[in-house]
């Protein structure tokens, strides 16, 4: 996939189609690169082929998914910026990333993610 300057590069990891991919068109449309994977293994061969911005992720899913994938992006993706969506999850969850619970407003989320590239060294300027 040919990756053109866009507002940032986001990985969206939901297993469900539905979700998954009415954000992906909503993001598009927004001036962002989104790439998809409905598990946490298609993520992974997503994250070592392109450079990510910023991973919006469900957090309950059946490949590679709750905990494990939690420990996997703090262990080997330190520096990424995560966003954990969820209907499952309690507050009192020990979760180290911003979760946002299902269902979440688009717009309230593609505002979260803008503000997080912002912050972004790359960003600073813009």
């Amino acid at each position: 996939m040919e990756i053109k300057k866009t507002d940032g590069i986001i990985l969206i990891v939901e297993d469900e189609d539905a979700i998954r991919l009415t954000l992906r068109d909503y993001l598009r449309k927004k001036g962002y690169d989104v790439f998809v994977a409905s598990d946490g293994v298609g993520a992974i061969k997503l994250l070592l082929d392109y450079n990510v911005d910023i991973i919006l992720t469900d957090y309950r899913m059946d490949i590679l998914g709750g905990d494990y994938w939690i420990k996997f992006l703090k262990k080997y993706c330190p520096e990424m910026d995560v966003i954990i969506t969820s209907g499952f999850l309690r507050p009192e969850f020990d979760i180290p990333y911003e979760v946002i619970y299902k269902p979440f407003d688009y717009s309230e989320l593609e505002q979260r993610v803008r503000a997080i590239l912002r912050k972004k060294p790359e960003n600073a300027g813009t």
